[in-house]
């Protein structure tokens, strides 16, 4: 049965807002959630740590009404309640933010915002709302916006301003702050504390678990589908919480000198490109350069220019000749497949649709890219027999956790997707490696592997670009760091020649370094 919305039945003082008894989903082949039980208080920032697969999305899900559990109860203000669908979670004030997003291309925020409200709206007064909410929030829209035009990470702030908008008393978190600068950060959390200290309770995922120790009350540790255990984070350390997550301790990026050849492994000259999107941003005197051993990183808030850029180096478009170098060769004016050719690898930013066709076996999908290697091909034809061993190699020597070569892309966890693209890049030998995002909604455990493994590869050799918004991995594994804002590159600094705070408020643009001095 279903209950009137929260704010009519308040949860008696001492009574949990929700309670999740022996809550257990099977899908064939797998158990999703064994037996989960957890409780949220009024008022409660409650985490829920785990690796990728370990079960979380899912139970945030029966939560949220998005499926059903096959057994198991639930409890909202101390009644037993069913929730049938996400209309009937959101009538009674749960609000959830989804990691994977659920918006129309070909609407603009407004209208993707709207889809959502379960009551009469003007889109004229609705836009108005939604900008000065962004904006209050730290997640600036522009609410005419399509869709289509936005970067990752500004979907996500669509999909947080959504709920927002909402007015939950519960309010579910996916790794919100993924696209955030650390003063963006900031502005998100005192915005969590204040509705919890007006009794929102709200439910909080995220693969930080710095920010899970300075933000939550509680935490609740899944592992392959159940719970492994509770705790207080403020009693706790990141690498404790992490060895209750993965059941082992946390790896350590290890990062050696260099000591092989040096030289220009690649290079951006005065590099400018207008933008074909009219909500795009253009290129303004791009100069950047990489060496061979060297990791540079590129940080800065969705939508100043990273899609460009991104484009123009990957030979997605072309430039004039001499604006891109691989080593000493001009390559602008290569297309993707030229610079493939003469040792550029490149991880995208989207997994499934840019890195993997999400369909299609691993075998296939690593014909891809590698179909130019040595022995891929036979009598001018596609091996498919050598595409499956390059996929089998790949997933032994990445520790991909799949059913195999024949599992298809979509079928993965991001962590373990992951691991398999930026494993295929690497086994084709770079020069030159560019990758995007490349931990982004991954947990611990497969970021610390993929953070070494670019490290490593680095120091091969290899000159490797990160284009990242998670500056915690920019410091981690970078040389030297620059940002990205408004479609102009900063400087790339030495690492200990700067921190967080100072490369947040590059990120933030001039005019919040102008604030500061002011201040």
């Amino acid at each position: 049965m279903l209950i009137p919305p929260p704010h009519e039945h308040p949860a008696p003082p001492g009574e949990p807002r929700l309670t999740l008894t022996g809550i257990t989903k099977r899908y064939p082949g797998v158990v999703a959630n064994a037996d989960v039980s957890l409780s949220v208080m009024p008022g409660e920032i409650h985490a829920v740590l785990g690796e990728n697969g370990a079960g979380k999305s899912t139970l945030m899900k029966v939560i949220y009404g998005s499926i059903q559990a096959d057994e198991g109860e639930i409890q909202w203000n101390g009644r037993q309640i069913s929730i049938a669908n996400p209309a009937a979670a959101r009538a009674l004030g749960i609000g959830m933010v989804f990691q994977h997003f659920s918006l129309f291309e070909t609407l603009n925020v407004t209208e993707n915002i709207a889809l959502a409200l379960d009551e009469p709206f003007d889109l004229e007064a609705l836009a108005v709302r939604v900008k000065t909410v962004s904006e209050k929030y730290g997640l600036p829209l522009d609410p005419q916006r399509l869709v289509h035009s936005l970067s990752v990470g500004e979907r996500q702030r669509v999909e947080i301003v959504r709920c927002l908008l909402q007015d939950p008393k519960l309010l579910i978190l996916d790794e919100p702050t993924s696209v955030l600068t650390p003063q963006a950060v900031r502005k998100l959390f005192e915005t969590l504390k204040q509705l919890a200290s007006e009794g929102v309770s709200i439910l909080y995922i995220s693969h930080k678990l710095h920010e899970i120790q300075e933000l939550c009350d509680s935490a609740t540790v899944m592992r392959g589908g159940r719970v492994t255990g509770h705790c207080n984070p403020r009693e706790e350390t990141p690498a404790s919480m992490a060895r209750m997550m993965i059941g082992r301790e946390l790896p350590v990026c290890v990062s050696a000198e260099y000591s092989g050849e040096v030289g220009t492994a690649f290079e951006v000259r005065n590099l400018s490109l207008a933008s074909e999107d009219p909500f795009g941003v253009s290129l303004s005197e791009i100069n950047l350069s990489v060496a061979r051993g060297e990791i540079v990183g590129i940080a800065g808030i969705s939508g100043n220019g990273q899609a460009e850029l991104l484009a123009a180096l990957s030979g997605e478009a072309t430039v004039r000749d001499d604006a891109v170098l691989l080593g000493d060769k001009p390559v602008g004016a290569l297309d993707a497949g030229q610079r493939r050719d003469l040792g550029l690898c490149f991880v995208p930013e989207e997994r499934l649709g840019r890195g993997a066709v999400p369909n299609m076996p691993l075998s296939w999908n690593a014909m891809l890219t590698a179909h130019r290697q040595s022995g891929m091909k036979k009598f001018g034809l596609l091996d498919f027999a050598a595409a499956r061993d390059f996929a089998r190699r790949c997933i032994e020597r990445f520790d991909v956790r799949c059913n195999g070569e024949q599992s298809v892309a979509r079928s993965l966890s991001g962590g373990n997707l992951q691991k398999f693209i930026v494993g295929r890049e690497i086994m084709q030998t770079p020069k030159v490696m560019i990758v995007a995002q490349p931990t982004w909604g991954v947990d611990v455990g497969a970021s610390a592997f993929l953070r070494q493994t670019l490290i490593d590869l680095s120091r091969s050799g290899v000159g490797v670009l990160v284009i990242s918004e998670e500056l915690d991995e920019l410091f981690e594994i970078s040389d030297r760091i620059a940002v990205i804002a408004g479609g102009r590159l900063s400087k790339a600094i030495p690492k200990n020649m700067t921190d967080a705070e100072g490369i947040g408020l590059l990120m933030a643009g001039p005019q919040a370094g102008q604030d500061k001095e002011a201040a």
